[in-house]
């Protein structure tokens, strides 16, 4: 009954027969459980219908089927799991490709560390308070204990008195500070909008993330203010007047880039000051294709005199800020990949592309 190896064999499989037959229980389950997709009961029976006719002109075999099916077990929402596995289905391939489209297309999981507060024993008169939170707890807080820090003073003496002066004069930690920006394709947009969000991951200029359906329950207003995105230049208001940026300017630069560009560095640009690409004693201006968001330390450190390249400098390369090696290598920051060039651009050709900043909090589509 099997020998043909693809999901036809499964049309009237039967459990028990493959037991009998000798084969062995974990291969009968992996066929059991393609079996439910492909000729059980299911809710939505034309896609079901649309992914079995896939399954079956692909000629995928029965171990492909399996490998898709295990690559979709974390995904929890049955609709999301069905667009993807129809992608997945799209084109036949051999096994090697077709594990390569599902590491491109399949988000990866891993397990969440558990969350709680732990403390050490003390140690020459001092002791160790580790918090696993909630990122944007977590980053709620760093905002708040890192504002108007000495910057000619080491910052982690400071984060920590600001920090016991929230707990013990009861401040209290503020939401959503400093109303970071949201960065939204246009086409993950409609979807959201229309309540088809669930598996949609939104990147935020604080380092944090948070999916299309939460985005639509809790952010989404009915103000919104727009600013252009081009698919090779970014930003398109500039300004040319003056030595610090103004508001809007900061706004935009940190739409452009949502972290610190520099290669393993997990400040958000909320975090970050301005940085001017081509340093102002150099005759850089502040116009929007010169600014940069980098982090206290990698500002410090950039080199601003290019002719004398010593730890990296970050360079503007078509719209997005990028750090380039001493040798002269541009390199992505992965830790927070949700750049407008990434996110609202690399998935298709160049479309119209917004800021929206609902009335609670920034986004960006």
């Amino acid at each position: 009954m099997l020998n043909a190896h693809t999901i036809d064999t499964l049309a009237d499989f039967s459990r028990n027969d493959a037991l009998a037959a000798g084969f062995s229980t974990a291969k009968v389950n992996q066929w059991q459980h393609l079996h439910d997709v492909y000729y059980g009961p299911a809710k939505a029976n034309k896609q079901r219908a649309k992914a079995l006719r896939r399954a079956s002109e692909g000629r995928f075999s029965l171990d492909q089927l399996t490998l898709i099916e295990n690559a979709l077990k974390p995904v929890a929402n049955p609709a999301a799991r069905m667009r993807l596995r129809l992608r997945l289905l799209a084109t036949a391939m051999n096994y090697k490709a077709l594990r390569a489209l599902i590491k491109q297309l399949v988000p990866k999981t891993t397990t969440a560390p558990k969350k709680g507060v732990r403390f050490t024993a003390s140690r020459n008169r001092t002791r160790t308070m580790t918090v696993t939170a909630d990122e944007r707890d977590i980053a709620d807080i760093e905002h708040l204990i890192s504002r108007d820090i000495d910057p000619d003073r080491p910052a982690s003496g400071q984060f920590l008195d600001n920090f016991l002066t929230t707990l013990r004069d009861g401040v209290g930690v503020p939401r959503a500070v400093p109303r970071p920006l949201l960065l939204i394709p246009l086409p993950d947009y409609t979807r959201i909008v229309a309540g088809d969000g669930d598996d949609i991951t939104l990147g935020l200029t604080d380092g944090t993330t948070m999916t299309g359906a939460e985005y639509l329950t809790k952010h989404h207003a009915d103000t919104i203010e727009v600013a252009a995105f081009h698919p090779q230049h970014g930003p398109v208001n500039l300004y040319r007047t003056e030595r610090f940026a103004n508001k809007k300017q900061r706004d935009l630069a940190r739409a452009a880039m949502p972290i610190c560009p520099v290669p393993g560095c997990r400040h958000g640009a909320d975090s970050c000051e301005i940085h001017h690409i081509t340093a102002w004693k150099f005759g850089g201006e502040t116009n929007l294709d010169n600014l940069a968001p980098l982090c206290r330390y990698h500002n410090g450190t950039n080199d601003d005199d290019p002719t004398n390249p010593r730890r990296g400098r970050v360079e503007n390369i078509s719209g997005t800020p990028t750090w380039v090696s001493p040798r002269g290598y541009p390199a992505e920051n992965t830790t927070h990949p949700y750049a407008p060039k990434r996110t609202l651009f690399a998935r298709s050709a160049p479309a119209p592309a917004a800021t929206v900043e609902p009335g609670h909090g920034a986004a960006s589509l």
